[in-house]
């Protein structure tokens, strides 16, 4: 699994964004809300993702998933290895984690990015 396949999922989505916050995260964002962090630096590359809060503890029970620091008490999850998630695991939280975050958008943000 590499970065470049995370941000080929983000891209077939409809209004995405990316953009590097805190200095060294490439993030993904929808009208101006994040839903995929990542840390393509790190050793190895790491990625956080909004999740259902009724999915929550059963999500950060897996294998190489936990809480992110910080964030969880909104339901973040952290893959501190972006390998620990197949391709196809990948693809339903990142489309999952959007699907939060856009539906919370304003009417006239989705509007202008057609969703």
């Amino acid at each position: 699994m590499t970065i470049e396949t995370l941000q080929s999922i983000c891209h077939k989505l409809p209004g995405v964004a990316e953009e590097i916050k805190l200095g060294e995260h490439l993030c993904f964002n929808v009208g101006g809300k994040s839903f995929l962090f990542t840390y393509p630096d790190g050793v190895p590359p790491s990625a956080s993702f909004k999740v259902p809060a009724e999915d929550f503890e059963e999500i950060i029970s897996k294998e190489g998933l936990e809480p992110q620091p910080y964030i969880a008490r909104y339901k973040w999850v952290l893959a501190r290895d972006i390998s620990s998630l197949s391709e196809k695991e990948w693809e339903h939280y990142i489309r999952q984690s959007y699907r939060l975050i856009a539906d919370k958008l304003p009417g006239k943000i989705k509007k202008e990015l057609g969703l």
